[in-house]
Order: C-alpha cells, then sequence, then structure tokens
C-alpha cells in the first residue's frame, strides 16, 4: 500500500512539473532579440525585433521593430531605408501565443526551435553567449 502511494505521489508531481514547466519555459523565452534576413528580386531586407515585458504581472509585451531595407534595381542594390515601429501584443496562456494589438497579428513562439513566427516571415533568437 505504501509503495502506490509513493508511486502515485511521484506521477502528480512529475505531472504538474511537466504542466507548470511548459508554460514558465515559453513565458521565459519570449523577452530577447529575434532577428530576419530575406532577399528577393527587387529587394533585401534586415528586420530586428525587440521583445520586452511591460510588466511582470500581466501577459503584455512591448515589441520594438526596426528595419533596415535596400531595393534592387537592374541587379543593383540602392540606398540603405531604415524604418521603427512599436507594437504591444497579449501573451495567451491556452494557445502559447502572442496577439499584436493594433492590427491583430499573430506571434506564434517555437522556444525549442530558438524561433518565433510573425504571420509568414520567421525570426531566430539571438542567444546571449557570456
Amino acid at each position: 500500500m505504501k509503495i502506490k502511494i509513493i508511486l502515485i505521489a511521484i506521477i502528480a508531481t512529475i505531472l504538474m512539473a511537466c504542466r507548470g514547466g511548459g508554460v514558465t519555459d515559453t513565458r521565459s523565452f519570449i523577452p530577447g532579440t529575434y532577428v530576419n534576413y530575406a532577399e528577393g528580386d527587387y529587394s533585401v531586407a534586415y528586420d530586428t525585433l525587440i521583445i520586452q515585458p511591460m510588466s511582470e504581472q500581466n501577459s503584455s509585451y512591448r515589441i520594438y521593430r526596426k528595419t533596415a531595407y535596400q531595393r534592387k534595381e537592374n541587379g543593383k542594390l540602392m540606398k540603405l531605408q531604415r524604418e521603427n515601429e512599436q507594437w504591444v501584443a497579449l501573451y495567451n496562456e491556452e494557445t502559447k501565443s502572442m496577439q499584436e494589438v493594433k492590427r491583430g497579428k499573430i506571434i506564434t513562439i517555437y522556444p525549442d526551435a530558438g524561433r518565433i513566427l510573425v504571420a509568414n516571415r520567421e525570426y531566430t533568437k539571438l542567444t546571449n553567449k557570456n
């Protein structure tokens, strides 16, 4: 009987750790700097997202988007252009994704792969190497 109780306690502890760990891992993964590079026939773009929590108590994040791009004309790169934006996004515990408030963009989070997906654009998280 004691063995059954101990076994049930161990299984319950493991299940609770796994269930709680996923949410913590996803939320702790979110803050950071993410980059994307895209090249096409008509332009080259460098995109950076810096994601920071707005407060520890709620699920809102401020996202700074910095974009640099160069148009191509006749195969030649033109002058570098820059744009900056600020977004606010809300994290959803159930879907483990965020939604940008103004335009409704969905930000899907993949902590195991070290990436996020904003609409169709994939960003890779930069890691600190100390």
